[in-house]
C-alpha cells in the first residue's frame, strides 16, 4: 500500500488584490477604484505573492487544481506543478464574482486546501460562499489585512501547506474575517467589521491538557473531545456511532448505553438502536441526514475496516466524508510517527475517495488535520 496520495492544492489568485496600495489608493474594492488605480499605474502583484508561496512546494508531490490564466494557471504552470485547470473568467477584470465561482467550484473538486491570494475583501468573498468546514489559507496580497485568516507572509503560507504536505499534523482553527470600510478609512476613519470565520490550518500547538510533566493527560482529553462532540450534534440527524473507547466516551457524556465493540445508532440524544448490523444502519438511516462517529481501531491507525465492519461500504459513500467526525487524542496520532491512516474497506473506489487530508477532533473546540493513505 502506498503511504502517500498527491496533495491536491485549490489555488484562487485575486489578480487585482492590493492594486490601488502602491498609488495611495488605500485598497481596492470596486470598479472604479480598480479603474483609478490601473489610470494612475498601479502594479498587480498578488501573482508574485501567490509565487512566492508556490515556491516553497516546488519538488512536492502536490497537484494544484485552479482557475484559468491570472487566477491562478499561470503561475501554477509557470512553476512547473502538475496543473488541472477548471472554470472560466466571466468577466475582463475579475470580480467578486469570479472570487466565489471559483472558490465554490475549487472546494466541489474535492481539494484538500483551498490557498487563495489576495486581501481581505477577497477573504470576505469567500466566507460569504464556504462554510467554517472547509479549510483554507490565504497569501497576503491585499492592502488590507485584518483577518486572521492570512499566512503573516507568502513564504509563511508556503511552509504550513509543506508541512501539511510532509505528513505533519495541523492544528485547525476558526479564524476571523474582518474588513474595514474604505471608503472611511480614505477619510482617515478605521471602521472593521467582522464578516464571519473561516477554517484555517495553524502551526503546531499540541498538548492543551497537560499535567506538570508536559504529558497530555488521556482521560481529560477524552472527555473533552466527547464534550466537543455532544456539543455540535445537530438535531433529527442519526449519529452513527463507532467502536472503541474515545468513541465511547460521547455516549457517555450523552447518558446513553454503549456497545463498546458494536455500533449503535442516535438520534436527538437518544438510543435508536444497538449493536447494530451493517443492513440495519442502511436501513434505518435511508434518506435521512446522517454522520458518522468513529476513532482510530488497531496499532496501525486504521480507521475504517478494524472492528467496524458494520459501517459497510455502501454506509459510507452514501454519508461522505464529510459528514465523518473522526476522533483520536494527539498522543495517538503521535504513536503513529507521522504514518498515514488507513481506509482498509472493501470498496477500492472507497479507499480512493477517503485518502487524502480528513480534520481529526483532538479536544474540546481543537482540530487537526491529518492525512488518510492512498489505497
Amino acid at each position: 500500500m502506498k503511504s502517500k496520495r498527491t496533495f491536491k492544492l485549490g489555488l484562487l489568485i485575486n489578480p487585482v488584490a492590493g492594486v490601488g496600495g502602491s498609488v495611495g489608493l488605500k485598497g481596492s474594492d470596486g470598479a472604479d477604484t480598480l479603474a483609478k488605480a490601473l489610470a494612475l499605474g498601479a502594479k498587480p502583484l498578488a501573482a508574485e505573492r501567490a509565487s512566492q508561496a508556490l515556491q516553497v512546494l516546488q519538488g512536492m508531490d502536490v497537484e494544484i487544481v485552479t482557475y484559468p490564466a491570472e487566477m491562478g494557471g499561470d503561475v501554477a504552470n509557470r512553476l512547473g506543478f502538475k496543473t488541472t485547470v477548471i472554470g472560466e473568467i466571466e468577466s475582463g477584470h475579475t470580480t467578486a464574482l469570479d472570487t466565489q465561482r471559483a472558490a465554490k467550484a475549487l472546494v466541489a473538486s474535492q481539494v484538500d486546501l483551498l490557498l487563495f491570494a489576495g486581501g481581505d475583501g477577497t477573504a470576505r468573498n469567500i466566507a460569504d460562499v464556504l462554510d467554517d468546514k472547509v479549510s483554507v489559507l490565504g497569501i497576503p496580497a491585499g492592502v488590507k489585512i485584518h483577518s486572521g485568516v492570512y499566512a503573516i507572509t507568502p513564504k509563511a503560507a508556503g511552509e504550513i501547506i509543506a508541512l501539511l504536505v510532509s505528513g505533519n499534523m495541523l492544528t485547525l482553527g476558526h479564524q476571523e474575517v474582518r474588513d474595514i470600510d474604505e471608503v472611511a478609512f480614505r477619510e482617515g476613519r478605521v471602521k472593521a467589521k467582522y464578516y464571519g470565520e473561516l477554517q484555517v490550518p495553524q502551526e503546531h500547538r499540541y498538548l492543551q491538557n497537560v499535567k506538570s510533566s508536559g504529558k497530555e493527560v488521556e482521560e481529560l482529553v477524552i472527555a473533552d473531545i466527547a464534550a466537543d462532540v455532544v456539543e455540535q450534534m445537530e438535531d433529527d440527524t442519526y449519529y452513527v456511532i463507532g467502536s472503541g473507547t474515545t468513541v465511547k466516551a460521547v455516549m457517555d457524556e450523552l447518558g446513553l448505553d454503549n456497545t463498546l465493540l458494536g455500533v449503535d445508532l442516535v438520534k436527538n440524544g437518544e438510543l435508536v438502536a444497538q449493536d447494530c448490523t451493517a443492513e440495519q444502519l442502511l436501513t434505518l438511516t435511508q434518506d435521512q441526514p446522517t454522520k458518522i462517529i468513529i476513532t482510530i481501531i488497531g496499532g496501525q491507525g486504521h480507521i475504517i475496516g478494524r472492528g467496524n465492519q458494520q459501517l459497510s461500504a455502501d454506509l459510507l459513500t452514501r454519508v461522505g466524508k464529510e459528514n465523518i467526525l473522526l476522533l483520536a487524542t494527539k498522543t495517538k496520532l503521535n504513536e503513529l510517527e507521522g504514518r498515514p491512516l488507513v481506509c482498509d474497506s472493501i470498496s477500492q473506489s472507497l479507499n480512493q475517495v477517503m485518502s487524502g487530508v480528513i480534520p481529526v477532533i483532538t479536544g474540546y473546540h481543537d482540530k487537526v488535520l491529518y492525512r488518510i493513505a492512498e489505497p
